[in-house]
């Protein structure tokens, strides 16, 4: 990807910014934050002077995913603290990893509180980014409205989906950004293409 002149960004960095000056720009995100994710990705994000963003479920930090296997180890707050912040950028993945299309206004107002109460304990530096579990939020225009509203309330600047699709900055709609969807079994060149043409595969 480096030889091919792509070039990766923080979320930090795409907020200070009103265009790329690229079309090969790309933004890496990991969800979840799996100890494997520390153990594997990041040292080649390390070699190949690459950034991303990992995404960190703040109730399972230290724990095991309740939502996969129950049995992948979840990075602990030292652990996050510990990657160099000029490679990863960390952000919110929920409290309790739940849909937030099937939680209430309570429920999601209570879930984003004790996320702030957590990065404030654990002294986190958390970007003001989102990325949905299951990439799952409600799409009922009225409730929809009302969550993006709220989100944008509580100081957040992006949120994101899953959708494979190739992205224009400046996003047209920050709280419904969609991601590429990668695969462990892809091969190199499904990789290509799916990097070039989104869900064009």
């Amino acid at each position: 990807m480096v030889k091919k002149g792509y070039k990766s960004y923080h979320l930090s960095e795409l907020m200070d910014l009103t265009r790329l000056p690229s079309k090969k720009s790309v933004v890496i995100t990991f969800d979840d934050a799996y100890v494997s994710q520390m153990t594997w990705a990041y040292p080649l994000l390390v070699k190949y002077n690459l950034k991303a963003v990992f995404f960190a479920p703040l109730f399972y930090l230290g724990k095991k995913d309740a939502w996969s296997t129950d049995s992948l180890d979840i990075m602990t707050a030292n652990q996050l603290k510990t990657l160099d912040p000029q490679v990863i950028e960390l952000g919110f993945h929920s409290f309790h990893h739940n849909k937030y299309h099937e939680m209430s206004e309570e429920e999601i107002t209570t879930d984003t509180n004790l996320c702030f109460k957590s990065v404030s304990e654990n002294e986190l530096p958390l970007r003001a980014a989102l990325a949905y579990p299951y990439g799952k939020y409600p799409k009922k225009l009225a409730l929809k409205s009302t969550f993006f509203r709220f989100l944008e309330a509580q100081g957040f600047q992006y949120g994101f989906r899953i959708g494979n699709r190739v992205n224009n900055f400046p996003f047209k709609d920050p709280f419904e950004i969609q991601r590429l969807d990668v695969k462990g079994q892809y091969s190199l060149s499904k990789f290509k293409r799916k990097l070039k043409f989104g869900k064009l595969v």
